[in-house]
């Protein structure tokens, strides 16, 4: 399954991959195995990085280094400081804003500095699947490790994290260890999951992502995920023609961060009249210390009509 799968997002052949429950588990993972083939302790990533890197370092005891973002919430390469780096989060479409830092120019401070390079792109990694959006992985050949989610923009049902990696090496030495009772005379020859991630018993996780691809295919999931940017777009589009209403990031795929003119109070108000009105639901983040409003498009049924209706309520 990760090998069709990384077909469909365009990955290199040849890469080994396997399932977690979900990216904040391979994302760990991923820190281990580079913490074990580095000899280093020091996690560098964005500041507008996921969570589960802060997660992840400090429950292995790792120094968690923050780089500044750019002015379109990018990590900052000319700012990375490597020096005693075990590795490097790059993410491909993160939470706040879906911003894709610069993967390429990244890999080669890695590849100068000798530390492994693992992109986080649990969210937009599934956009790859059309061609024209792969701009975002330029440079993802070269990372050391790379998580999908599956259950995130692939419509598969939670608990489905793709993960995989051009060291599966480096994965086993890190994760390998088999016990007396799990032991057979062919043990040498079998190829055992548990050996490159932390679980030993694993779920059929497998099976929910081949029921989606044999679904929808190549084309329906490049339908579903080209119909979302469009409504993002189109909603992002209404709110740059309304007096009185601001964009405040850019948008590279489907979620729209936006604002009312006003204080964060007041947006923050409207949020919470918005969620309670039971119409609709929409997030929030803080850019650039403002409060800022979030409305993503991923449900495969959201249609142009939900997205008006999400538009009418909030001006209401």
């Amino acid at each position: 399954m990760l090998d069709w799968a990384a077909q469909l997002v365009g990955l290199p052949a040849g890469w080994h991959g396997h399932i977690e429950d979900t990216a904040s588990t391979s994302t760990m993972a991923a820190l281990i195995a580079a913490r074990e083939a580095t000899g280093r302790r020091v996690v560098v990533c964005s500041e507008h990085a996921h969570s589960s890197v802060d997660k992840a370092a400090r429950m292995l005891g790792l120094e968690l280094r923050k780089v500044p973002a750019d002015d379109q919430f990018r990590m900052r390469a000319d700012d990375l400081d490597l020096s005693d780096a075990a590795i490097v989060v790059a993410t491909v479409g993160t939470t706040s804003t879906t911003s894709v830092d610069p993967v390429a120019q990244i890999a080669d401070v890695c590849t100068r500095d000798g530390a492994w390079l693992h992109v986080d792109a649990a969210y937009a990694g599934s956009a790859m699947v059309c061609p024209e959006l792969r701009w975002a992985f330029e440079g993802v050949e070269r990372a050391d490790s790379l998580v999908v989610n599956a259950h995130k923009w692939m419509f598969t049902p939670m608990d489905c994290s793709l993960l995989w990696t051009g060291r599966p090496d480096d994965f086993r030495a890190a994760f390998s260890l088999i016990p007396e009772y799990l032991r057979t005379p062919d043990a040498e020859d079998a190829l055992s999951l548990s050996e490159y991630g932390p679980a030993l018993g694993r779920r059929f996780r497998s099976l929910k992502l081949w029921a989606v691809m044999r679904c929808y295919g190549r084309s329906g999931l490049q339908a579903r995920i080209r119909e979302a940017i469009r409504l993002a777009e189109l909603f992002e589009a209404w709110v740059r023609d309304e007096p009185g209403w601001e964009l405040c990031a850019p948008r590279p795929f489907s979620v729209v961060c936006f604002r009312r003119e006003g204080s964060d109070a007041e947006n923050q108000a409207l949020l919470e009249r918005v969620n309670a009105s039971g119409e609709i639901f929409i997030s929030h983040t803080v850019l650039n210390g403002r409060y800022v409003l979030r409305l993503a498009v991923g449900h495969e049924s959201t249609t142009e009509a939900d997205v008006q209706r999400a538009w009418d309520v909030l001006r209401s």
